[in-house]
């Protein structure tokens, strides 16, 4: 027995002592390659935080300004990733309630959305727009409706702000600055077909859009570039006019050259297009919602149709890989609306905070103002996320969150990009079987973003 155990003391001294010896390794490395990086001219005025730790024991195996707060673009979607999986569960799924009440001659349809983003997405065949209109127009045809008479949206506790703090006017017109409602649909974007000129200056038509927008028009302000400068064109939101302007470039001799723009209604596209389809069928309906903010008794109305979103565990692995902000915004009102009468984002962040600051992670490591990281404002720690990180190792919905990270560079993580910022977060298991989860985070560089990336990438090598 004595001797037993002498060799398991052994056994175990050796293990830590090599489990030390990898880990003194991987942080000179790292300190070597960091410091390479922090001396880059393109770092000359910007701030770059790295945090590294040993993902079966949690030691920290390098650190380097994890507890400055820094801007992180698109892996703060990691934060709400993770939060999401804990406040509502990756069973969770929305629900958009149709119901039709019969008043004499007059029928109201009303719709009791919840804030689903996946409604009418092309992701998934049950949400596409034709599979949902489908559904609800077979729904109607059993209930033997020939005419509606009103629209009625439900939309109380939901605030009217579909645009959280902080986004750039320039951001929010386009696809990726699709602000969160109650009732979205096609995640609240659409295309637009642009043709463009033979020669360079020479001005850019409007083709069309993909769907036909309901009372909202675009004009052209574009003009042809040269060839091979790609996509240049911004939207950008009318004031006092039902008319976006789309200003920037294009390139010359492209006769349908496609962008994105964000619909400034998703409830009023919606409810157009399922009015339109209703009309082929013989069926009248009003092109307008009346949106109802006060709470609406469901006396007299009969639900005859509900339409479930994938669950979150799905929703969060189109949410990442292609980093659709849309979906963080609607997950952080969707917690807020969950646990009080409002949408309102600031409640729905400050629910996340709470919740990690009793896992201990500081509430001032998590200065955030939305939910998928568009927003400049937004301010957090590299130890915050990668504390997140280990946190999720050990939940049962990982292999999920896991799958939902993209790969660069050969490591799964989630990167970020805004002016002047670039991250990545996420998990790598080196060659030698270690894995090791990090955050890196820069701000204020200089120069191009593809340069600053290859140097990212060598300082991330050191783990592989």
């Amino acid at each position: 027995m004595k001797t037993r155990i002498t060799h398991l003391t052994l056994f175990i001294t050796c293990f830590l002592a090599l489990q030390q010896a990898w880990a003194q390794t991987a942080t000179t490395k790292l300190t070597t390659a960091f410091q390479k990086f922090e001396a880059d001219a393109q770092m000359q005025n910007g701030i770059a935080s790295l945090y590294v730790v040993d993902a079966q024991t949690g030691q920290v195996v390098y650190d380097r300004n994890s507890n400055i707060g820094l801007a992180p673009a698109s892996t703060m979607k990691l934060i709400t990733s993770i939060s999401a999986y804990e406040l509502m569960g990756k069973s969770y799924r929305y629900e958009t309630k149709f119901a039709l009440r019969k008043n004499g001659k007059q029928t109201s349809l009303l719709i009791t959305p919840s804030g689903d983003p996946t409604f009418g997405s092309w992701r998934w065949p049950e949400t596409s727009e034709d599979a949902v209109l489908k559904g609800i127009v077979q729904a109607m045809q059993r209930a033997g409706i020939k005419t509606v008479h009103e629209v009625v949206v439900q939309n109380e506790g939901w605030n009217e702000e579909t645009v959280p703090d902080g986004w750039m006017w320039q951001d929010i017109a386009n696809y990726y600055g699709a602000g969160a409602a109650k009732l979205n649909w096609r995640e609240n974007q659409y295309d637009v077909i642009l043709q463009s000129g033979k020669q360079i200056g020479e001005p850019v038509s409007i083709v069309k859009t993909v769907p036909s927008l309901n009372g909202y028009g675009l004009r052209s302000e574009l003009t042809s570039a040269a060839a091979g400068t790609g996509d240049n064109a911004y939207i950008y939101f009318p004031v006092g006019t039902s008319t976006a302007a789309i200003r920037g470039t294009i390139p010359v001799n492209e006769n349908s050259f496609k962008i994105s723009g964000a619909l400034p209604s998703g409830t009023n596209q919606f409810v157009s297009m399922l009015a339109d389809t209703l009309r082929t069928l013989g069926i009248s309906m009003p092109q307008q919602a009346v949106l109802q903010h006060s709470a609406i008794p469901q006396q007299g109305y009969t639900l005859f149709h509900t339409v479930l979103s994938p669950p979150l565990d799905s929703l969060v692995y189109w949410f990442n890989r292609k980093s659709i902000n849309l979906y963080g915004e609607a997950l952080v009102k969707t917690i807020a609306y969950r646990e009080g009468n409002t949408s309102d984002t600031r409640q729905g962040l400050s629910k996340i905070r709470q919740y990690w600051k009793d896992r201990g992670i500081a509430e001032s490591e998590l200065a955030m103002v939305d939910g998928s990281g568009l927003s400049p404002l937004n301010r957090v720690t590299t130890h915050a996320q990668v504390q997140m990180l280990l946190h999720a190792r050990h939940q049962s919905w990982y292999p999920g969150f896991l799958a939902s990270l993209p790969t660069f560079n050969n490591m799964k993580m989630k990167s970020g990009t805004i002016r002047g910022v670039k991250g990545y977060t996420g998990y790598h298991k080196a060659k030698d079987g270690r894995e090791y989860l990090f955050s890196f985070l820069v701000n204020n560089y200089n120069g191009s973003a593809s340069s600053l990336v290859k140097k990212m990438y060598v300082v991330l090598d050191e783990l592989k």
